[in-house]
Parts: C-alpha cells; structure tokens; sequence
C-alpha cells in the first residue's frame, strides 16, 4: 500500500542526552508476556499455591491449582529425604508458569519455535541446584539431552542459561528495570505512552465511519466515502455483498482531502426491532450542493443487506462550499439523534454578520437533536421538548449547541464499567482555522465560540470581545505545529484493557499524531500525553503491530467497547488503502474468560471474505537487542530453596499433589528444552528443510500457513497434492505427534512477502522434512499464494 507508516521510533530526539534517556526508557519497557502470547493479568482472586504471582502474573485460579497438584504428585515420587531439601527449588520452578514473564522464561516468545521444558536459570541459582537437587529434573522434565548433562555442573547450567541474562530466575525478580513499570502503560522518556495495534480489515477506500448495530450480533459496519457500507462478522470475515450501496447518489471526487461523501452512519437504539439506520451523506446537482441526513431500513429478507428503496429523507441542508461538511451522527442514551454539522466552509465563516456557527437561526455549524421515532407517519423528526432553544422565535428548535466549525468525529462516553461515573459526556473534536485544534465536551445550549474563538484564543477579536457571547473553552487545544485536523474519538470502556479505562483516545489527521487526555478526578482537569507504538519488544506479540498509516480519518467502538482507528497513506476517496486498527494495551489484560462475548446467531446469504492480515511488524534496527544491562540490585545467592508451603493433608514437607512434569502451553511443543541461539547447541542459520508456521492473530499454536526454508530462504508451499500425509510431515517436524488436517486455498493468509518454495508436494508420511517427499523441484511451482498451504496440528488423537 502507498504512503508513510507511522511507527516505532517516530519523533525521537537527537540529543545525546535525549538518546540516554530514550534508552533507559526502553529497558524499562519490558516485555512482559504470558505462555499463550499474550499479556499478564491480575487474577480474579489471590493465588493459594503460586501465592507471588497473586498481584500480577499469568495464572488465573484454575492454573494456580493444577501447579498445586503437579507439586503434590512430583512430591509422591520423590525420596522424601531428597523433597525436604528440593522441595522449595520445585515450587520456585513450577510457579514460572505465573511469572509475568513466563514467555522469556521459557523462551516462547515466538511461537514458531520449541517451548523449552524448564524455565531459565541464573547461573550461580543453577549451580545451587545442581549440587543438591539435579535428580529433580528428571522429574520436572522429560528432556533427555538434560538428563545426558547431569554429570557436567557447567554443561548442565549452561543448557540452562538464556542469552539475556536479565531474564533468568530469580535475577528477574530484582531488576527494576524489568518489574518498575510491571503491569502499566509504559511511557518513554519523553512521556508518550506505547501501545500497540492490531489489523482488523483492509482494502479499504478511505474509511470514514464504524459502527456496530447494538443488536447482540457483535458485527461491525465500515463505511466507504465513496458511499458504500460494508459488514464484517465477529471473525472478521467480510460479506461479499454490500451492506448499503449509495455510491451513485453520493458527491464526492479522486481529489486528496475532498471532504465531501459519505459521512456518518448511525443504527437506532431498537434497530434489532426496527430495522432502522441513519446515514449522512453530500449530494449535488451541477454547482449546488447540500448535505443529506436519511433513514433506511434492513432488508426484511436478509439481515445483512438494507433495503435500498426504504430511503427516507429526514433533512436536507445547503451547502454554500464544499468543505467543513460535518458528518457525525449518534444516537444518545436519551434515544435522540444528534447531528454535527460543519459551519458551510471556506475559512473564517464569512457567511452573514457572525457567521452561520454563532447564527442560531441557521443549522450550520451546530449540534443538533432531533427525535426520528414513530415517524412513520406525520413529520419525519420531531423536536425534543427539552431542547434548549424551543420557543425561541430568533433559532431553529433542533439546535442542541453552537458555535461549532467542522466537528470531526464524536462519541458518548460509555460510563466507568463499575461505577458508571462519565457516562453521556458528549466528546468531540472540532477542527480549527489556522492556530489551534481543539476538543469539546459537549453540552445542552452551550456555545463553542467559533468564530469568535480558535481554540483558547481569539479569531474574530471583535466578536470575542462580545460580552453576550458566554462561550465554553474547550478541555483541550494543541498547535498546528502538533498537526492541522483533530480526529476526534473515545474514552475507552471495553473489558479487555484495563489500564486504559478513562483515557480519552484521539487523533490528527494529518500529522498521524495519537493523542490522549485522562480527567484528574479532584481538579476536573485534563493530562495530555501522546500515544506512540510501542517500541523495541513492546509490541512482539503475535498478529500485533507497531505502525500505521498517518492519515487518522476516524475511531470507533465495537459493540464491547473496545477502540479502533481507522487511517490511510493515501487520503482519497477511491484508492483502496484504509486499513482498520485495534488498539492494543500490550502491559496488561484482564483475566482470561472474563471479556468473552457469545455473539447472537445471523443468518448468512453472501459469499464470506475471510480476513488476511497484510500489515507487519517492524523491527526497528535501533531495538532489535533485549536490554542487557543489569539491575543495581543484585540477585540473591540461593544457597538453599524458598519453603514450600504446608498442606496438611499430606505427610509433613510434602505439600500438594502434582504431575511429574510442566504444563506446556495449551497447544504448544514439547521441545528439547533448548533455547534459541545457545552457542554450541544450535544454528543460528535454519536448517534446509525446517519449516514454520504462520498464523493470524487470535488462533491458537499448532496451527497456521506452513512456510520451509530451503535454498537459504525462506519461502511458501503450494497445496496442489497438499494432503494428510505432507501435513503430518510438518506436524512431526514441529514437535506434534498428530496432524488433524491439511488446510487449502491460503486458509491461514497468504505469504505474499515469500517466494513459493514447493509445489506438487507428494508424502508418504514417514519423511524427515518436505524436501525428502516428492515435489515439483525447488522454486518450480504453476500456482499463487491464494494457494498456500497450512496445517492444523495436535497432541491428541484426532480419532480417539
């Protein structure tokens, strides 16, 4: 796709102090990561076994038991002469699965590659261990090349090592660099938080819009501006066929920034019921041009598709020019539609006296509500009684605010998920003239000074000196030397993100800037701090990325309420570069099974377009190495292990029930318990015929788009003759005892960045690699990456 990346590394300073500081930054920003790839979390309720890790770490209750009976069953086995004095350094071991780096610990932050059986050690713990309680890896492992080792105190301590020693245990317990900002948003030395994102949809011609439809289903709606609306499932597969096509009636052009179109889309409270949903769009006839606000209605046939000729004109408004359009439409907790309109364009509102924003007889430049129920028949909108102007003979009774420019982009905060506190506050972002960009908390019969005001200062200096005026400033302004048009957007209420609840996310569209404000409670005022991707390992987590195209056209939430943006390199209306983005908190979670949602049932007519993401991580060349430097703390020297806790259903020192041997990840490999890149026990370089797999964000291990590396590089297979047999080759090959399927057609994404390595691929099953089965010959293939081939692998019997 065309056009810059926002990314990483934006923004940095020069300086060499600056540089110190950004590198300290970044060794605090640890990568903190659970064994299934994803961020820790704090428990539900205090652990009872792995008790350390009841704060912060990877296990919810039910892990914290099975840790407590692999620990009972590993005492049973053991001489109890030995447990008595190995029975802490098998506690300390076991509860490695908890720790908030459990990933690093067990060297599976890529899950292409072999889970190792125990976790890393430092050496002078390792040595410890080693003198007193080596037998006990035979029961905490099943990995044979250790068990080879036990003899050799340096060989064994060294097979247990990681390349980043600040990660071994217990060394990571003391290192401030790695546990000082454990389990929030880490912020780089110059203040600006990291997250990171994660593709949802792409392809797009300059999203303008998101919606969900409150119905339960939890599909999400995009809106083209060139007028067509488009549904994609929770999976994030796409309907084939448009949700709405208006693209014939919509004014719009291939001109960069045109800001006419297809504008906003809202679904009614009781769509579930009504079927009804509101889109606001420009239209024109030769040089006169006007904006239009209509009601259509979902197709009674298919729930998918809205019913074209069901279009209802409820307003219609001129436009003197073809800039400041407006285009948000929402639908308050109070059932009104309310309507954002731009001030009627070119600059400084010359139309009339004031202008039409400070004209309340006009509908330009204004917050509007109106009430569209049970308008089937009458008038098409009635008037809310409460509206503020109402009976006022100098103004339009469907004006809610005023002294409005171009407000981009709107949301009605959601409320605190526990307390409720914030809900119905109206945000909103307003473009501004030529000085400032400004956000608006919006309010019932309030004026927003436009243009007697620009942000906090004056525009029109006479106007402003008008003591009638009694404008409300807005919570926050920043220069153009930030960026030139604010995209307004939410505060975050989803499940998922804890950390992020309050903190109102928005952008600029044309300096790519991410921004935030989060309300200090006592003082009503409002912190801002920029929002950049997350640098070095911050955001290395499978299916997330860490740039994004800078055009930020728009936010959203789905029907969980959690963040999305969506942004272009290319801002016009017919170049299908719009990708959207999921905002992602990489520091912290909830806890599993506390944010899944059960979608209700919608019946499917159109042909599905299952989702491949395109964007990729970056790795920056600056970050490419983990922090090396170790904490002023020094570890302690175990010279003895930490008491295991007492259980008084078993004989004394011999505390609760446990398997012999870790939990792998769920769906993960058995490996050799190798870490990568150890000199002397593995290449660097693959072997030929090794193969990986490569898997879309969301599924689990054991299963992805199967890529070899022959000839030096890596590259894709062809699923021409792709059969069980060449599937349970690679299952085997990862460290899978079953294949359970072969996967065609590029199921799991296609490898476009690759060259295809193998084609007519023909096993027998019993193959050490695909390179020994029958093939086409090495980068001989008559196919496309639409027919990549993958797997789904298991440690299970697929017919048992």
């Amino acid at each position: 796709m065309a056009g810059l990346r926002v990314g990483a590394g934006a923004g940095a300073g020069t300086g060499a102090l600056l540089a110190l500081l950004a590198l300290q930054a970044l060794r605090a920003a640890a990568h903190p990561q659970c064994l299934d790839f994803r961020p820790p979390f704090r428990p539900p309720q205090p652990l009872r076994f792995c008790a350390q890790y009841s704060a912060f770490g990877c296990c919810a209750p039910e892990q914290d038991a099975a840790l407590a009976s692999r620990f009972g069953a590993l005492a049973a086995r053991v001489d109890a002469g030995v447990w008595v004095a190995c029975a802490g350094y098998a506690l300390d071991l076991l509860c490695q699965e908890c720790s908030p780096y459990a990933a690093h610990l067990y060297d599976a932050e890529d899950p292409s590659t072999p889970l190792r059986t125990v976790p890393g050690l430092c050496e002078d713990y390792c040595l410890d261990m080693w003198q007193n309680c080596r037998g006990l890896f035979r029961h905490l492992s099943p990995d044979r090349e250790l068990w080879a080792l036990e003899d050799n105190r340096a060989k064994f301590c060294r097979y247990l090592s990681l390349d980043d020693t600040d990660y071994c245990f217990p060394q990571l317990l003391v290192n401030e660099n790695l546990n000082s900002n454990l389990g929030r948003v880490v912020a780089d030395a110059q203040g600006c938080l990291q997250l990171c994102l994660e593709e949802v949809a792409n392809g797009l011609r300059n999203p303008v819009a998101m919606a969900h439809a409150r119905d339960g289903t939890h599909r999400f709606f995009v809106a083209e501006q060139v007028g067509l609306v488009w549904a994609y499932l929770p999976d994030r597969s796409r309907l084939e066929k448009p949700f709405l096509n208006i693209s014939r009636a919509v004014l719009t052009s291939p001109w960069e920034g045109d800001e006419r179109g297809f504008l906003g889309i809202a679904f009614h409270p009781r769509f579930r019921h009504n079927g009804k949903l509101y889109v606001y769009y420009s239209v024109g006839v030769d040089f006169d041009e006007w904006i239009r606000i209509s009601e259509f209605r979902v197709s009674e046939d298919d729930g998918n598709t809205v019913d074209h000729d069901s279009e209802r004109i409820i307003l219609e408004i001129e436009e003197p020019a073809s800039n400041h359009n407006g285009g948000q439409l929402l639908f308050g907790d109070d059932g009104y539609l309310y309507i954002f309109t731009g001030d009627g364009g070119m600059a400084g509102d010359p139309f009339g006296k004031f202008g039409n924003a400070q004209n309340k007889s006009a509908l330009l430049g204004k917050v509007l509500r109106v009430d569209v129920d049970r308008n089937e028949r009458g008038p098409l909108y009635r008037i809310p009684p409460d509206n503020p102007f109402v009976g006022d003979p100098a103004a339009r009774p469907e004006v809610y605010a005023l002294g409005v420019r171009n407000m981009w982009r709107c949301s009605f905060d959601r409320g605190d998920p526990a307390s409720g506190a914030g809900r119905g506050r109206l945000f909103c972002g307003d473009v501004g003239q030529n000085k400032f960009e400004e956000v608006d908390l919006v309010e019932r019969g309030r004026n927003y000074g436009w243009r007697a005001r620009e942000g906090f200062e004056c525009y029109d200096r006479k106007l402003c000196a008008n003591a009638s005026l009694d404008d409300v400033l807005p919570i926050f302004a920043y220069p153009h030397k930030m960026g030139k048009s604010v995209t307004g957007g939410y505060v975050y209420r989803g499940c998922e993100y804890p950390n992020l609840n309050g903190l109102y996310i928005f952008g600029d569209f044309m300096s790519g800037r991410l921004m935030s404000l989060r309300e200090n409670p006592g003082t009503g005022q409002w912190q801002y701090s920029e929002i950049c991707m997350g640098r070095g390992q911050t955001c290395a987590f499978p299916g997330l990325i860490n740039n994004y195209y800078p055009h930020i056209i728009s936010f959203a939430e789905d029907e969980a309420g959690e963040l999305y943006f969506m942004s272009t390199g290319m801002p016009s209306a017919t170049v299908a570069g719009g990708v959207v983005y999921k905002m992602i908190d990489p520091s912290r979670r909830a806890p599993p099974g506390k944010c899944q949602i059960q979608p209700a049932q919608v019946k499917v007519r159109s042909r599905l377009i299952r989702f491949v993401p395109k964007e990729k991580f970056i790795q920056r060349a600056e970050t490419t190495q983990p922090p090396t430097t170790r904490a002023p703390t020094k570890a302690p020297r175990r010279s003895r292990p930490s008491a295991a806790p007492p259980v008084p259903t078993l004989k004394p020192a011999r505390p609760t029930q446990q398997p012999a041997r870790p939990t792998a990840r769920p769906g993960g490999r058995r490996g050799s318990g190798r870490r990568r890149g150890r000199p002397g026990t593995s290449n660097p370089t693959p072997s030929n015929g090794a193969v990986r797999l490569v898997r879309p964000a969301g599924l689990s291990p054991g299963r992805g788009r199967v890529e070899v590396f022959a000839g030096g590089h890596w590259g894709t297979v062809c699923d021409d003759r792709w059969d069980i047999k060449a599937a349970t080759v690679v299952c085997r090959q990862l460290g899978f005892a079953y294949a359970q399927r072969a996967a065609k057609r590029a199921e799991f994404g296609e490898g476009r960045a690759l060259p295809i390595l193998l084609d007519d691929v023909r096993c027998a099953g019993g193959e050490h690699t695909l390179l020994e089965c029958a093939h086409a010959g090495l980068g001989t293939h008559n196919c496309g990456h639409q027919e990549d081939a993958g797997v789904v692998c298991s440690h299970q019997n697929p017919d048992l």
